[in-house]
């Protein structure tokens, strides 16, 4: 039963007189917590309605829900103690809470202490309620987790990181992961690097052409996403407080308008210009029904900026620079990071992370030993073999001489489907697994890896920390087309609860 139609029957029962209470959640798998719960909550009136989170709007990381919305609210359905079951329509409960104005809207004793919700909804719940005239109730039943049932009785993740997150558990519990990125918030970021604009042309085949090798698309649509330097300030923005973002634009083409409305409220940009060319834009064309991209057009030109604008922009530096407690570099190689540039970030940051990538415009022309110095290193394993000019050798050999050469104190490389590997100077190197083999588009998300572990190196957090992170923000990623969001704090948080139950 969709969410109005109920409404419209409950308004008959609330007509005859009879109260009715509300329950509200996932209910992945049922368990003899939930059967107290309803029943404790079907005691404190007439009539129990039950609202399941759709499939959709379920942010507990790759993997869940493990049972679908639809066999979910038939399991419940099927409990004589409950009376009716709609799967919500919306992201969170309040607008359920609305439709079926409760007299109760009860919840399980782990949301009593708001402080410790990590959506921080349980709040806008009981507002909801007392907005309906009901009130909202806690159950004090006795409780079990169905992430941590799922985590030991379900595959929920790849066979290769159950053995990892069953040592890592023993060591860090959720809310001190949690805790960790919590304290980024106090950490002063200065982000620069290449501003990139992605723009996914979605498009459907409609075969080859008669006369042509060729293959004929019909447009359907088109997003634009801020990539590059701009993904980045936006993921770091979500977990410290003052995010500086330094770039330069191309006067031609601006698309600075663009750029602004698509930047976090805390991210503060500086913009340089260079008048002989536009700001950087590559251009996907992506079947539509399968996400698979065909072919790219870029509109770049990779040359060095003009002399006066790296002037300015040296100037800016050594000005600001040593007010930051982090200087992370995104250097995709399109001209904007010269020489003297790379040099003196190298000199003068506090601490600098960088991860200087290869891509089709400068296969084996931009390498991450273009940089003196750099304290936190995070690049891929093909980056880090051309950087050491080695195909097959063994990975924490060339990490360890990569290292040496850049004065590194952290070295993370990401490897794909087989994970990462971090290295501390402290500690040595540990190996960490992927949490989740879903995957919807890759862009993007190693910058997503490097934004939120570049503060976590800055903050002296321990190798493995920064891996797991780092990998449960990779997984996140991958489920996003594109640079469309960053990843935020809230899904992480509750995607590292479910990891460590």
């Amino acid at each position: 039963m969709g969410l109005d139609e109920l409404a419209g029957v409950l308004n008959d029962v609330r007509s005859a007189g009879k109260s009715i209470v509300q329950c509200h959640g996932v209910f992945d798998l049922m368990h003899p917590g939930h059967l107290r719960h309803f029943e404790a909550a079907r005691a404190l009136g007439e009539v129990l309605v039950v609202t399941v989170t759709p499939d959709r709007f379920v942010n507990k990381g790759p993997g869940r829900p493990v049972f679908n919305e639809r066999l979910r609210a038939e399991s419940i359905a099927s409990l004589e103690v409950v009376d009716y079951v709609a799967i919500n329509d919306f992201p969170t409960a309040e607008e359920a809470i609305r439709r079926i104005r409760p007299a109760l809207y009860v919840k399980g004793s782990d949301y009593a202490d708001a402080s410790a919700d990590l959506t921080g909804r349980i709040v806008d719940e009981q507002r909801a309620v007392e907005e309906v005239g009901g009130r909202i109730h806690f159950t004090r039943e006795i409780t079990f987790s169905s992430t941590e049932l799922l985590n030991v009785h379900f595959d929920v993740h790849p066979e290769e990181a159950r053995p990892f997150l069953r040592d890592f558990r023993k060591r860090y519990s959720a809310d001190s992961i949690i805790g960790l990125l919590r304290d980024l918030e106090r950490l002063r970021v200065l982000v620069i690097g290449d501003a990139i604009i992605d723009e996914y042309h979605y498009v459907e085949s409609m075969g080859k052409s008669p006369k042509e090798l060729l293959v004929t698309t019909r447009y359907r649509r088109e997003e634009h996403f801020a990539g590059g330097v701009l993904a980045c300030a936006n993921h770091v923005a979500g977990f410290c407080g003052q995010v500086d973002l330094v770039t330069c634009l191309g006067s031609r083409d601006s698309r600075e308008s663009f750029i602004r409305s698509h930047l976090k409220p805390n991210v503060t940009p500086t913009f340089f210009y260079r008048d002989d060319t536009g700001t950087v834009a590559k251009r996907r064309y992506v079947e539509q029904a399968f996400l698979s991209k065909m072919f790219e057009v870029a509109f770049l030109d990779d040359h060095e900026l003009p002399e006066p604008v790296s002037h300015d922009v040296e100037a800016w530096l050594a000005r600001s620079l040593k007010g930051y407690d982090l200087v992370l570099v995104a250097d995709f190689g399109h001209g904007f990071l010269g020489s003297r540039l790379v040099n003196m970030l190298s000199a003068e940051s506090p601490f600098l992370a960088a991860t200087v990538q290869t891509n089709s415009a400068n296969a084996g022309f931009n390498l991450i030993t273009k940089y003196p110095r750099v304290d936190y290193v995070c690049i891929d394993e093909p980056e880090i073999r051309l950087a050491a000019h080695n195909r097959r050798g063994n990975i924490e050999e060339l990490m360890d001489r990569v290292a040496k050469d850049l004065g590194c104190r952290r070295v993370s490389i990401t490897r794909g489907h087989k994970g990462c590997v971090n290295w501390a100077e402290q500690e040595g190197f540990h190996h960490i697994p992927v949490f989740s083999r879903e995957i919807v588009d890759r862009i993007g998300a190693g910058d997503a890896y490097l934004s939120v572990t570049a503060p976590c190196a800055a903050a002296g957090y321990p190798a493995d920390v920064l891996g797991f992170i780092g990998n449960a923000v990779g997984a996140l990623a991958v489920r996003i087309i594109g640079n469309r969001t960053p990843v935020e704090p809230v899904p992480l948080f509750k995607f590292i609860t479910s990891l460590l139950k």
